[in-house]
């Protein structure tokens, strides 16, 4: 009796383990920048990034269209499509880089779901959608 309840115990412990893997397998819904990025970015960010202000002048780094975003800076991109970890654009807005240069820049933090929906678009590949 004892072998099949450890049998059966086993069947459990791969059955919980499969079904956890497969709910972490699926992507979470994917994320827009049309939609959902480019209106967080015009709200919080590109008053200092457009040609002629602040933070394009200091940086290079425009945020009137994806093709300037995905450009980045004069020392380099700011986004690493798949890598948020890295990528300069959520250190950024997520508080992960020198307090000096954080963004908004003078400015309160982004709303943790708005670093959240930033966060999702680059690990998402950062996709003109």
């Amino acid at each position: 009796m004892q072998f099949q309840s450890s049998t059966a115990l086993r069947w459990a412990v791969v059955l919980v383990a499969a079904g956890v893997a497969a709910a972490c397998a699926r992507s979470p819904d994917p994320v827009s920048f049309a939609a959902d990025v480019k209106p967080l970015l015009d709200t919080h960010c590109a008053a200092c990034h457009l040609p002629g202000q602040a933070g394009y002048e200091a940086s290079g780094l425009g945020l009137d269209s994806y093709e300037a975003l995905m450009k980045g800076t004069r020392y380099g991109p700011v986004v690493l499509p798949g890598d948020a970890l890295s990528s300069v654009l959520t250190m950024l807005v997520e508080g992960r880089a020198d307090p000096a240069i954080n963004m908004p820049h003078g400015d309160a933090p982004l709303p943790d779901e708005a670093k959240q929906t930033i966060r999702a678009w680059v690990e998402q590949g950062a996709k003109n959608n």
